[in-house]
């Protein structure tokens, strides 16, 4: 008996020395708190790790370009994962997507908030080359509440996607398969056109559609919700949070 458990116990250390090996790929937000925590995770359990942050607008990063590997992750990511660098995991490329299978693709939350949906939720999935299509892997959904705004709405997405991704690199860590939700995506992805129309305020809208619009897309730092005369535009200005 005490032989066997000693076979175990060999097999399992040396199970956790493979897993030591793991070459992974994190692909973060910049600056934001819950993705530094996930980044301090990674860099303790996987040593042999490759660490890639940015924002919207900075240009994609020419340093992954030759990478290889076991796993992608995408955390937040500000650029769209090229199809060459997909290819080139070994194993799964992940994604954490800040919205339920009803709200692929940009502006999730601003569509929600419109929508005045009952419930929301975050998506963990496999990537393709086109955005929030691949299996899903896992879902976490909560209530949305109609005093929510596009920030507080954004600010619990981050908090369920940090718990979310310490339940997925668990999976990593011990060895196991990734689990597989019977879920689909329920659309096509929003587009970034179409969350600019969601912006534009038409002076002969409904008075309730205007504010809703207005809900919509407030949020710090970006845009927001506008209207045109003539050559000129004017943008809605209200405390977003």
């Amino acid at each position: 008996m005490a032989l066997f458990w000693m076979l175990v116990c060999l097999k399992n250390k040396n199970q956790s020395g493979d897993n030591m090996k793991t070459k992974i790929l994190f692909i973060g937000k910049e600056n934001d708190y819950n993705c530094h925590n996930a980044i301090d995770f990674i860099k303790q359990h996987f040593p042999y790790n490759t660490i890639i942050t940015g924002k919207r607008g900075n240009p994609y990063p020419d340093e992954i370009q030759l990478w290889e590997g076991d796993y992608i992750i995408s955390y937040l990511s500000p650029w769209i994962i090229k199809e060459n660098l997909l290819n080139r995991s070994n194993k799964a490329s992940i994604n954490f997507h800040p919205g339920p299978p009803e709200y692929p693709g940009i502006g999730c939350t601003n569509f929600a908030i419109y929508d005045k949906a009952k419930n929301f939720g975050i998506t963990c999935h496999h990537m393709l080359p086109k955005v929030d299509t691949g299996r899903i892997i896992q879902i976490d959904r909560f209530p949305l509440y109609e005093t929510d705004s596009v920030y507080s709405l954004t600010q619990r997405c981050y908090a369920h996607i940090l718990n979310m991704f310490y339940k997925i690199m668990e999976y990593l860590i011990k060895g196991k398969d990734l689990p597989v939700s019977n879920e689909k995506w329920m659309r096509r992805p929003y587009k970034r056109k179409e969350l600019n129309e969601l912006c534009k305020i038409n002076p002969n809208m409904d008075l309730n559609e205007i504010k809703q619009r207005v809900k919509a897309v407030t949020f710090p730092g970006a845009p927001g919700a506008y209207i045109e005369f003539g050559n000129m535009k004017f943008k809605y200005d209200i405390n977003p949070r």
